[in-house]
C-alpha cells in the first residue's frame, strides 16, 4: 500500500516538474524569437537609413543583422527539441532547424564576399 502511495506521489512530482520545464522552456523560445525579431527590424530601419544616405556598406549590415536575428530564431528552434513529443513534430523542428542553418551559412558566405568586396583596392 505504502509502494502505491509514494508511487503516485512520485508521478505527480514528475507531472508538475514536466509542466514547469514546459512553460519555462515555451517562455524562453517566445524570448529568443522575439529578440530575434527586434534585431531584424532594428537591422531593416537602420539598412533603410543607410540606403537613403547612399552608403556602400549596407549588404554587410543588413546581412550581418539578418544573421545574428537568425541566430536567436535557431536558438529558440533547438530550445523547442526539449519538449518534443513524438517524431512526426521532431522531423518538422528537424526540417526547420536544418533551412535556417542553410540561411545562416548562405548569409555569412554573403558576408565574407561582401567584405572582399568593401576592401580597399591594392
Amino acid at each position: 500500500m505504502h509502494l502505491l502511495i509514494w508511487r503516485e506521489s512520485m508521478e505527480a512530482v514528475y507531472q508538475s516538474a514536466e509542466s514547469i520545464l514546459r512553460y519555462v522552456v515555451e517562455f524562453s523560445t517566445l524570448l529568443l524569437e522575439l529578440f530575434g525579431i527586434c534585431i531584424l527590424v532594428f537591422t531593416a530601419i537602420k539598412s533603410f537609413i543607410y540606403w537613403l544616405k547612399k552608403d556602400e556598406s549596407i549588404r554587410l549590415g543588413l546581412a550581418q543583422g539578418i544573421a545574428l536575428a537568425l541566430e536567436f530564431k535557431l536558438g529558440g528552434e533547438v530550445l523547442r527539441t526539449v519538449v518534443v513529443r513524438d517524431w512526426a513534430e521532431l522531423g518538422i523542428l528537424g526540417a526547420i532547424i536544418t533551412l535556417r542553418a542553410a540561411l545562416t551559412f548562405l548569409i555569412h558566405w554573403e558576408i565574407k564576399n561582401e567584405k572582399k568586396a568593401l576592401e580597399p583596392k591594392i
